[in-house]
């Protein structure tokens, strides 16, 4: 295996951990976690839950340090996330009544994950 092989392997295996942590961690605040890493036709949603009549899209950023993981949320990755929840719920009508929030959770090592309640507007 090459070298960047091995690192893109390291960093997926650290991006599963981060997800998984953050669905605890989620979980522990009393959310349901409906979905993980759900692919639509419009990307990815790391983590889709709900708590009371709250839909929120989190997504996870995992980095060395906390402000490069608040950075690494970008206006692009926002304008996706914000397709891929609405390809969400027009798949699921159920949800159509539930207010939709964008969260964003931000794992460095040797951390709990920082929770970002509605981190943007879509």
């Amino acid at each position: 295996m090459s070298a960047p092989d091995a690192l893109r392997r390291r960093a997926e295996n650290y991006g599963r951990y981060a997800e998984q942590l953050c669905r605890l961690a989620l979980r522990l605040k009393g959310y349901r976690i409906l979905e993980s890493r759900l692919r639509t036709p419009m990307g990815e949603i790391d983590i889709v839950a709900r708590r009371g009549d709250t839909l929120a899209i989190v997504e996870v950023k995992a980095r060395g340090d906390w402000d490069t993981a608040n950075e690494a949320v970008n206006a692009r990755q926002r304008g996706r996330l914000a397709r891929a929840a609405h390809a969400y719920l027009g798949a699921n009508p159920h949800y159509a009544g539930y207010v939709l929030r964008f969260d964003v959770m931000l794992v460095t090592p040797w951390s709990w994950p920082r929770h970002v309640p509605d981190a943007w507007r879509a």
